[in-house]
């Protein structure tokens, strides 16, 4: 570990270096008293002692990688929103509902404080007007240590008028969400704050940063991407770079459920930490279940395309994940082991994305449910083998281009690559097909399993009946 940090806020010498989540650590750490007492609210005080555009700057060269799914650097997003349009919003995405992901939800929950911190200093750089937190409906937890943090955080003067003494000044409202997955998207996010059904806008023309909220132009910021802020402010760029790689510098956030021993949420060194390290370390889960052997896992939420064992040493780096066939997202990695039925798996995803759908686009509309509808049949025992070939035409017609059929899975041709191309506003149409065309891929002698034992007929039986 570099000297350069090792000593800094929020890092244990020898250990790996913690950013986000050092305070996990103290039963009180959701309390103004606690986070003042480690350093809380100190990043902000050095922004608000820095000219915005320095405190813009500085997140631009830590390359803050956003932590919501696409990976967008938050300094460069930032600086899309046009010149001297006023006022302008900054949007906290806080309605995590990717499957598998639970992250920002502790986030929320142990350290609301650090939030706001990040929220206040974000609203500084890039000369936002406003905050609008919002959310998941869900999430009562969250939403009451929020509340209670927002709250004595304007009692003691660190959101509202003149901030610290400044000329800063910023409120930031709370907003709760009523449980809508699309929700998660961004102009469907910005439609449900402004009191409209959730659903997905065009863009163009409606990028936010430049029609976003109320049409004006606001930047959305993913909750774990804004807890970065306040350590960056305190210990600078060199230092967070210090850390991962180049492209990917800085810790993130992983949520790990399904077959392993020690299911949680682990900060990672970003860029360098591998699959295998996460999954079989014992400073992390600690190997799969009962001494089972892994099968396949979901590496970045339920949308996800599925790995097996082969991309095991992959690191944590998007354009990694994304040139092996899938991405990191919402940094949630579900696992299976050998017991797993991998059609129900399969449809279990498939069920809740078909679910999801806003209903705005007819191929998400329509395509999950037929999706649902048939793997449902397939998984009863009651499919046939045209049912498969039926499933990946139904797949295709949301995600169209040259993917492969699933007869050519043994030829080791990756599932659904990511992006996804499709035919729908946003992603919640090939998140359906997704987790359908990753299993048909690699694991199609499972559904044919399924239909052979439902088509095999005794001879007798059939002697009988003529």
């Amino acid at each position: 570990m570099s000297g350069t940090y090792a000593h800094a806020p929020g890092f244990i010498a020898g250990d790996r270096p913690k950013i986000v989540t050092s305070r996990f650590e103290y039963e009180d750490s959701y309390t103004l008293r606690r986070f003042l007492a480690t350093d809380g609210y100190q990043g902000l005080r050095a922004a608000l002692g820095r000219a915005a555009n320095e405190v813009h700057d500085e997140v631009k060269s830590a390359t803050v990688l956003g932590r919501g799914g696409a990976g967008f650097p938050a300094g460069t997003k930032w600086g899309l929103t046009p010149q001297g349009v006023y006022p302008r919003y900054l949007v906290v995405n806080g309605d995590e509902s990717e499957p598998g992901t639970y992250k920002d939800r502790l986030l929320m929950e142990r350290d609301p404080h650090q939030l706001i911190e990040g929220c206040l200093i974000a609203c500084y750089a890039a000369g936002l007007s406003q905050c609008f937190l919002y959310i998941r409906g869900e999430m009562a937890l969250a939403q009451e240590r929020v509340a209670a943090a927002l709250n004595d955080a304007y009692a003691a003067g660190y959101v509202g008028k003149n901030i610290l003494g400044s000329n800063f000044s910023v409120d930031i409202v709370l907003h709760w969400g009523a449980g809508a997955y699309v929700v998660g998207e961004e102009t469907a996010l910005i439609e449900s704050l402004e009191g409209n059904r959730g659903m997905p806008r065009l863009k163009p023309p409606y990028f936010p940063a430049a029609i976003g909220l109320y049409g004006q132009p606001t930047i959305v910021n993913n909750v774990e991407t804004l807890a970065n802020l306040p350590w960056l402010m305190l210990n600078g760029a060199e230092a967070y770079t210090a850390i991962g790689t180049k492209t990917s510098p800085g810790t993130r956030m992983v949520a790990v459920s399904g077959h392993v021993k020690r299911p949680g949420v682990y900060e990672i060194i970003n860029g360098i930490t591998t699959f295998r390290d996460l999954l079989y370390k014992e400073e992390f889960c600690g190997g799969i279940r009962n001494g089972n052997q892994l099968k396949a896992f979901v590496p970045g939420g339920g949308s996800a395309p599925w790995f097996t064992e082969d991309q095991l040493d992959i690191p944590f780096e998007g354009p990694q994940a994304g040139a092996a066939g899938s991405m990191l997202g919402s940094g949630a990695v579900m696992v299976m082991d050998e017991t797993t039925d991998i059609p129900a798996a399969a449809l279990t995803l498939t069920r809740f994305y078909a679910h999801e759908s806003c209903g705005k686009c007819t191929p998400c509309r329509e395509g999950g449910t037929w999706l649902e509808r048939i793997l449902s049949r397939v998984v009863d025992g009651k499919g046939t083998m045209a049912d498969l070939d039926q499933l990946i035409e139904v797949g295709t017609s949301i995600c169209p281009g040259d993917f492969p059929h699933a007869s050519n899975a043994k030829l080791g041709i990756s599932a659904v690559p990511f992006p996804y191309k499709m035919n729908t506003i946003c992603f919640v149409g090939p998140s359906a097909y997704a987790p359908v065309n990753s299993a048909l891929v690699l694991f199609r002698e499972e559904f044919e399993a399924k239909i052979v034992k439902r088509n095999t007929i005794p001879v007798t039986a059939v002697g009988a009946a003529s």
